[in-house]
């Protein structure tokens, strides 16, 4: 039996990442750090999370925590409208096996949410 034949037990999972600034980590000048809306594949979402972090550390990112929204069918379940664009970018993450970096935002001193 050929190993494509096997069904995909693969899903894309929804992460909020929160950011630390680091050296070359390509946040603006004078930010406090960020948030990281990101699409991961992975069996679980512990995988997902990890395979995330993994990836981000190696881009000189300093992830400090991770929200996990669940998959696009559990989104859906609890009422989140996603847009057709979002839909492509999870679409794409589990077709490349990846992480997919949809939207980052940095923090500046005196943003709500900011680590001081």
């Amino acid at each position: 039996m050929s190993k494509s034949a096997k069904p995909s037990r693969q899903k894309v999972y929804t992460l909020l990442v929160e950011v630390g600034r680091k050296d070359g980590d390509g946040l603006p000048k004078g930010a406090t750090g960020g948030a990281l809306m990101i699409y991961a594949s992975g069996v679980d979402e512990a995988e997902a999370v990890r395979e995330t972090v993994a990836i981000l550390k190696q881009a000189d990112v300093a992830p400090l925590d991770v929200t996990g929204y669940g998959t696009l069918e559990e989104r859906i379940a609890e009422g989140h409208e996603i847009s057709d664009e979002e839909k492509e970018l999870m679409q794409r993450a589990l077709d490349e096996n990846s992480v997919i970096v949809a939207q980052m935002t940095p923090f500046f001193e005196g943003d709500n949410g900011t680590r001081h």
